[in-house]
């Protein structure tokens, strides 16, 4: 079953624990690069990399989080965001306990810092 916008935004705000600007100096960092797919298009960059960037503009956009300022898109986004964030904390510990893990990395990558929850 597909959850309503209001709880994808809910859930984003609450797993996405990185600020803008701790998430832009994360995603300037090598070892941010080293975890995760790379993308189909020969760039190098990986998924949750550019996952990263999106979440930067969104929450640059809207940084009061008033749920009537995302878009289609923003919502979109978000939706990936809640289901990656959720699936891998649920299925790796390892996050939680080593800051050089890939699972940790990537988690960053996506705007959650294991170490803040």
């Amino acid at each position: 079953m597909v959850k309503d916008n209001d709880t994808v935004i809910q859930e984003f705000n609450e797993l996405v624990n990185m600020s803008s600007s701790e998430l832009e100096t994360w995603l300037k960092e090598e070892q941010s690069e080293s975890s995760g797919w790379s993308k189909d298009d020969g760039s190098g960059e990986t998924i949750g990399h550019e996952s990263g960037r999106k979440i930067i503009q969104i929450l640059d956009k809207n940084p009061s989080k008033d749920p009537d300022k995302y878009d289609e898109e923003d919502i979109q986004h978000m939706r990936k965001v809640v289901s990656y964030c959720k699936r891998h904390l649920a299925q790796e510990e390892k996050a939680k306990q080593n800051t050089d893990s890939k699972s940790y990395k990537s988690l960053k990558n996506w705007g959650h810092d294991a170490l803040k929850t």
